[in-house]
């Protein structure tokens, strides 16, 4: 007899199944918003039932939540902190790590999610929530980049987290200010900025 028999999917086929519920449902938030997007018409759309996508996501926000970490590893910034042979450069790792997020944060999904949060958060705390967990993923991520640094130059590091802190809100800053004038910011001058930004932050380095 051909074929495989039924039972439970393979581990390919259940990433097949998320990967589709995430990506339609990524169109529909973009299309109709936070508050407009219906998990009934996701079901629909994806052609699952409701026990699929609940299995998968519980509620809206953990959907909602999934799509932000997935496009976090899409970009996968963290490739910029480890590009470097030999002992990691902290100014070097900085100032990639930060092009590359506030490049691709500007076009596409990415920037149509973070206008989501920002237009919307204001009635659906759990965006905001959402957002803020995906700064502690930076925040932790660099925190780490910037000990091991320390520890490459032998010394010790005693607020890596509070400087990571300072940087990634420096950077939101600054992307928010980009993505709100909804003008298209040259590359170069996204550079010399980032330079600045990077050379005034490890200047109090000291202090960490």
């Amino acid at each position: 007899m051909s074929g495989r028999s039924r039972g439970r999917p393979r581990l390919e086929e259940v990433a097949g199944i998320e990967n589709r519920l995430l990506k339609i449902a990524l169109k529909e938030f973009l299309d109709q918003g936070y508050g407009g997007t219906s998990m009934t018409r996701i079901v629909q759309l994806a052609g699952v039932s409701k026990t699929t996508l609940y299995s998968r996501f519980p509620s809206k926000e953990k959907l909602f939540q999934a799509i932000m970490y997935q496009q976090i590893k899409r970009i996968a910034p963290d490739r910029d902190l480890e590009a470097f042979e030999g002992a990691p450069d902290l100014e070097a790792g900085l100032k990639a790590y930060a092009n590359r997020v506030l490049q691709l944060g500007l076009r596409g999904d990415l920037l149509g999610i973070n206008r989501l949060i920002y237009s919307e958060s204001h009635r659906f705390p759990e965006l905001g929530a959402a957002a803020a967990k995906r700064t502690q993923v930076g925040v932790g991520r660099i925190a780490k980049f910037i000990e091991e640094c320390a520890e490459a130059r032998g010394e010790t590091c005693v607020d890596a987290r509070g400087a990571a802190e300072t940087y990634i809100l420096t950077l939101r800053g600054w992307y928010v200010d980009a993505m709100l004038t909804n003008q298209k910011v040259p590359a170069a001058e996204r550079q010399r900025w980032v330079d600045r930004a990077v050379r005034t932050l490890i200047s109090s380095a000291a202090q960490w």
